[in-house]
């Protein structure tokens, strides 16, 4: 889908170099509002980009064809300086790793920072180039990308290390979203901070906050948990606490692993509790599906969505809890400790989700299972 982004700026503004720079002793370059005057984006259809929803324009669709023809030229004569501003060494950036946000479906969801950042970069780090080039190629930025993922960024560590100490500008960026946020780029972000090299966050999309913020559930306080740990036991433990949390939770889901994660969080979540599964933000077949995590099962276990999906439960009410019993913690303690966690572990996650005095869970927990720890730690 090709899209032409117009910038008209006012006469003043491009004849005075003030109006385009900060002081000498900043090297970013800005652009005031007052001189932005008009702003058109027309997309033309192209089976090959992104769906795209919408559009926004400033022009009248009533105009003669004399100022069409007269527009038309000025387009072009913008378009053509454009490039040239956004990407002039007068607005170069400083040194440094920046992290660069990017449409998590829609492509009009890019911020101007973004693709002036994209622009300058001496290189841009994609997770797929293949994926990235598209995006690049429809806002016409010829930056080299330097693959960068999950199996190679061990790699490229070190390399990409020595680019940014010898002075040049990296951005980083992931398929979709806010890197290292359930994405390649923690750990470079770390080797930076700790060797002194700048981390600038280019903020944009997150599905997180997509999700949340039109989900209906509360915003005031939520967990992101991101996808769950592959590990079955590594998998319940989380779900456990999670479960017991006050704040709105809020998962990354696989479509195709979608009927199992329903399965175990309603065992731990209850089959009560309000849900939303949030598919294909942004994108063309945007869904919100909303009711109780039963529901969800019925419905979902004999049709597999297809797209990315955030899930959110609402947390755990703040009413006073019920007690729990002492087989419900005597099932609690044995589950945990069936999947491998000691005695001392199992009394520790236990008491994280209940109001119930730990060491009245630790006697609990020796008197049903003290003599099965001994035996294993005597064998």
């Amino acid at each position: 889908m090709r899209s032409s982004l117009v910038f008209r700026l006012a006469p003043s503004t491009l004849s005075s170099t003030k109006a385009l720079s900060r002081p000498q002793s900043s090297s970013r370059t800005f652009f005031p509002f007052s001189s932005i005057v008009s702003l058109s984006f027309s997309p033309s259809p192209s089976p090959s980009s992104a769906p795209i929803n919408g559009a926004f324009s400033s022009s009248s669709s009533s105009s003669s064809s004399s100022s069409s023809s007269s527009s038309s030229e000025e387009t072009e004569d913008a378009m053509e300086s454009m490039p040239e501003i956004m990407s002039s060494k007068t607005a170069s950036l400083k040194s440094g790793l920046y992290l660069v946000s990017t449409p998590i479906g829609n492509l009009e969801d890019i911020t101007l920072r973004a693709l002036r950042v994209l622009r300058t970069a001496d290189v841009i780090l994609s997770e797929d180039t293949r994926h990235s080039g598209k995006l690049l190629h429809h806002y016409n930025i010829k930056t080299p990308l330097l693959s960068y993922h999950k199996f190679n960024e061990s790699q490229r560590e070190k390399a990409v290390l020595k680019r940014l100490q010898e002075g040049d500008v990296v951005a980083l960026i992931s398929d979709a979203g806010t890197p290292a946020i359930s994405d390649p780029g923690m750990e470079l972000a770390k080797l930076c901070v700790n060797e002194n090299i700048p981390v600038i966050p280019i903020p944009g999309p997150s599905a997180v906050v997509a999700a949340l913020s039109a989900s209906g559930l509360s915003t005031e306080e939520f967990t992101f948990v991101g996808f769950l740990p592959k590990h079955a036991g590594s998998r319940k433990d989380r779900l456990l606490v999670s479960s017991n949390g006050s704040a709105t939770q809020i998962f990354y889901v696989p479509p195709h692993k979608l009927n199992q994660f329903l399965e175990e969080t309603s065992v731990y979540f209850g089959d009560s509790r309000q849900c939303v599964i949030a598919r294909e933000i942004t994108k063309l077949h945007e869904e919100f599906w909303r009711g109780t995590l039963g529901k969800a099962k019925a419905v979902f276990f004999s049709q597999q969505p297809k797209g990315e999906i955030t899930l959110l439960i609402e947390g755990k009410p703040n009413s006073v809890a019920e007690t729990p019993s002492e087989e419900q913690l005597e099932h609690e303690l044995g589950e945990l400790i069936h999947n491998g966690h000691s005695l001392s572990m199992a009394v520790k996650l236990v008491a994280e989700g209940t109001s119930v005095k730990r060491k009245s869970i630790y006697t609990l927990a020796l008197r049903k299972f003290g003599k099965v720890e001994s035996q294993d730690g005597s064998s």
